[in-house]
């Protein structure tokens, strides 16, 4: 079991909602924690309540430069865990193109931007812990999700890319795929979310998680196997269920 006391891991997207609960709960179980997102001051906040050592490093993911210059800061870590993302519930017969290319920027390329280098280290020095945080939405296509979907799927892909190449190596890379989680983000959604989570509790199924010795996981379980069995059925079939 992957222990994370006297570990020093970098949160990528903490300051509210499940990266918020995740500092909070990793903090406690004993890891030392670099904090980043965009609004410095929520950073602030949450460090002065967590139990462990903690810095904070503002970043906003979709700048390629601060990107860098917060990898060079930060400098060598135990781990690295991404959880940055935006939303907008979106159907392609209502689009906003900058909103999706936003999410897209934010949830993947941002993504790459911010690990992509971190990793370069981990191979370098041959040890290193890598989780990205995605989405059932991943699995495959749904409606009102243009953008979000998409952004999920290939943070998917990454993280499933990274693991082939690194399944031997001391660098283990985990994913997490959850449904949903009660934040400011689905706040937005006006249908009915089965089997909502709160953040503190999604939180600590991927604290489980990164202390296992599995690849991925998804959650809630009953919820997640029908994204998982979606992936079996007939184009025909999915899309009468999904998309009628």
């Amino acid at each position: 079991m992957r222990t994370l006391d006297g570990k020093r891991y970098w949160l990528v997207g903490a300051s509210e909602g499940l990266g918020r609960a995740l500092a909070m709960q990793m903090s406690d179980a004993g890891a030392s924690l670099v904090l980043s997102a965009r609004n410095g001051d929520r950073l602030d906040a949450l460090a002065r309540t967590l139990s462990g050592p903690t810095d904070v490093v503002p970043l906003d993911v979709t700048d390629t430069e601060a990107c860098q210059r917060a990898a060079d800061d930060v400098g060598a870590v135990d781990g690295i865990v991404y959880l940055a993302a935006v939303y907008w519930p979106m159907s392609a017969t209502a689009l906003d193109t900058a909103r999706a290319v936003q999410m897209c920027d934010v949830n993947l390329t941002g993504a790459m931007r911010v690990v992509l280098p971190v990793v370069d280290q981990m191979v370098q020095r041959d040890t290193g812990h890598v989780v990205l945080v995605g989405s059932l939405s991943g699995y495959r296509g749904l409606p009102g999700a243009v953008g979000y979907g998409a952004s999920k799927a290939g943070l998917m892909s990454l993280a499933e890319t990274l693991h082939a190449d690194l399944r031997k190596t001391g660098v283990a890379i985990q994913w997490a795929s959850p449904g949903f989680i009660r934040t400011r983000l689905t706040d937005q959604n006006d249908f009915s979310m089965p089997f909502l989570m709160e953040p503190d509790a999604a939180a600590g199924r991927i604290v489980a998680h990164m202390r296992s010795g599995s690849a991925s996981c998804s959650f809630p379980r009953p919820f997640s196997w029908v994204f998982r069995l979606s992936q079996f059925l007939p184009d025909c079939v999915y899309y009468r269920l999904f998309a009628p």
